[in-house]
């Protein structure tokens, strides 16, 4: 096998990019990866214990069960963003509404930073639409009118 013959890895690494960037484009993905990395404060600091020198001051609330929940639907409402793109309007307004009822359940929805990536994953979920295809739009241009070549 000569040098000419075997895949660089610059190409293999060019193709995986380009394949994620076609994955990417189809979907919400970034209202997805907001709502997911919104479950992990909502999720975490509940159950924390803050140590302040020689006092231990513990997060926990009797909502601690209700902060779980929100966290893991937040999670797994950024992933159906990711996998099903066409569900994407409700898990928009539910991770909207989880985050609302964050506010009140966890510690004002994990200190307010969960609440706001939760709030805007789920805006960019409901917002989102797909494009067309690179095909179809280089076929055509954006003002309507043929093409003369």
């Amino acid at each position: 096998m000569s040098a000419d013959t075997r895949p660089r890895l610059i190409d293999t690494l060019g193709r995986t990019r380009r394949t994620f960037w076609d994955w990417r484009g189809r979907r919400p993905f970034w209202g997805g990866l907001l709502c997911i990395l919104a479950g992990a404060p909502i999720m975490y600091i509940p159950y924390q214990t803050m140590t302040l020198g020689d006092l231990h001051v513990r997060m926990a609330t009797t909502a601690g069960s209700g902060s779980l929940i929100i966290g893991v639907l937040l999670v797994v409402l950024g992933l159906t963003m990711w996998f099903q793109p066409q569900s994407r309007v409700f898990a928009g307004v539910a991770a909207i509404l989880l985050a609302l009822v964050s506010l009140v359940v966890s510690n004002f929805g994990a200190f307010l930073i969960g609440f706001l990536l939760a709030l805007v994953g789920g805006g960019l979920g409901v917002s989102w639409a797909p494009g067309r295809p690179l095909t179809e739009a280089a076929a055509e241009p954006a003002d309507g009118s043929s093409r003369a070549d």
